[in-house]
């Protein structure tokens, strides 16, 4: 049976405080850089029905309308949406004005090695984990190392160990921001973009790599050159 219609939702702000124009600078081979390589993961993932590119930015929008692909929708996002203020609890509510059914899978192009490969997985795990109780799904790195917060450890007991073996350690999940999947009703019933019960998904830490400040940049068109990761 198929799946229940899946609509990406992919936002997209003009301008990055740390990396200038870098959702659509030249990446690697790539004219149109990280929109460009998101944009055809997604059209190539067929367990996403729809793309729903929300952005401010006249060059991203030019360029996703040259495409001429109906499978992408496009929304022309407000500047009160635009800004670095913009809050995700505020994304979350313009994201079910744009899709008021089925499911919602939120991603971003700063993640350029989460794959049509990774999203076809994503979508047929989120339902298998659904029948088994989870309402949500969301990517996540898992972390094996000593975390402390306040002064003290957080994954593990001082007082039975002080420095105990790293594989012993309880892993810490930390979310990456590659991939959220809920449903509509979520959205609409908590305000947001996982459920009470999430089912956290630990990616590959090279396939997770997250372009933020310009080293990340760097390093992600090198882990291509090497051909340590696909897109």
């Amino acid at each position: 049976m198929r799946h229940e219609k899946t609509t990406c939702f992919l936002p997209c702000r003009k301008g990055s405080q740390r990396v200038p124009n870098k959702n659509i600078r030249p990446f690697c081979g790539y004219q149109f850089g990280l929109i460009e390589i998101k944009l055809k993961q997604l059209l190539e993932a067929d367990a996403i029905d729809s793309i729903v590119l929300s952005t401010n930015d006249e060059s991203i929008l030019e360029y996703a309308s040259s495409l001429g692909n109906c499978k992408i929708k496009l929304h022309k996002r407000q500047e009160h949406l635009s800004t670095s203020e913009t809050s995700t609890d505020q994304l979350v509510a313009h994201a079910l004005e744009l899709i008021d059914e089925g499911n919602i899978l939120w991603t971003h192009v700063t993640s350029p090695f989460l794959n049509a490969f990774h999203y076809n997985e994503i979508v047929k795990l989120y339902s298998e984990k659904v029948l088994e109780g989870y309402d949500s799904l969301m990517t996540t790195n898992l972390i094996h190392g000593f975390l402390w917060q306040n002064g003290d450890a957080m994954n593990y007991d001082r007082q039975v160990e002080k420095w105990p073996r790293t594989q012993t350690l309880t892993p810490v999940h930390e979310v990456n921001s590659g991939a959220f999947l809920a449903h509509t009703k979520i959205y609409s019933e908590l305000d947001d973009r996982i459920g009470r019960r999430p089912y956290l998904y630990s990616l590959d830490k090279l396939i997770s790599h997250d372009i933020d400040w310009p080293d990340d940049f760097t390093i992600a068109e090198c882990l291509l050159e090497k051909g340590l990761v696909s897109l």
